[in-house]
């Protein structure tokens, strides 16, 4: 009867798990996480992830105080991309394991509603990570700033907004563009603009469901 037994999870992983058994349901109390990664490629089957960028958004308000960044150890190396995030695969900044790198992060995101641009590539790229590690995929609420633009517009639009486009757009300075945690600050001021225009379009105070 082996193969009845549930499935065991280390304890880091058990502990992300428990925090989605209480979540807000109210935007203004939500706590949005808003990351990005930078990686060896994009194709997240066989592209690592080199670095990770968070920064929380509560309400209108982006707590620098409370974020996170780490870069790992790479095992791959693709010159190519290298002159677009600068990560080199030696250097000075202070590297962990892809396993130490996802236990920081879950620690960290709990049970928040993650936001980023183009969010598909980013959490494709981290539950590739988890499944290395024999682990199921990310369990929270996901918000792409570029779909997001979309739903502040009138009319139907398919086309695809990078974030150089956007912050141009917004008049978002953009300062350390192609860091992780760069990039996570200027989509995190990204959502808040469109959150502001979002709002303003429905006449009301925003729902989790607006997302």
């Amino acid at each position: 009867m082996s193969w009845f037994k549930r499935k065991t999870y280390p304890d880091f992983y058990n502990a992300y798990a428990e925090t989605f058994k209480q979540q807000s349901k109210v935007f203004e109390t939500t706590r949005f996480v808003v990351f990005d990664t930078e990686t060896t490629g994009l194709q997240p089957e066989t592209d690592k992830v080199l670095s990770i960028g968070c920064v929380v958004v509560t309400n209108t308000t982006i707590d620098v105080a409370d974020s996170f960044e780490c870069y790992l150890n790479q095992i791959q190396f693709n010159a190519d991309t290298v002159q677009i995030h600068g990560l080199l695969k030696g250097g000075k900044l202070t590297k962990i394991e892809e396993r130490d790198a996802i236990i920081q992060f879950l620690d960290y995101i709990k049970n928040a509603v993650l936001v980023a641009h183009h969010a598909a590539f980013d959490i494709a790229m981290i539950n590739q990570a988890l499944k290395r590690l024999d682990l199921p995929k990310l369990k929270n609420k996901v918000v792409d700033t570029g779909q997001l633009y979309k739903k502040t517009k009138y009319v139907k639009d398919q086309k695809h907004y990078s974030l150089d486009q956007l912050c141009n757009q917004f008049n978002i300075t953009m300062h350390d563009r192609h860091t992780a945690s760069g990039d996570a600050y200027l989509t995190a001021i990204l959502f808040l603009k469109c959150t502001a225009l979002l709002k303003k379009k429905k006449n009301r105070a925003l729902r989790l469901r607006d997302f």
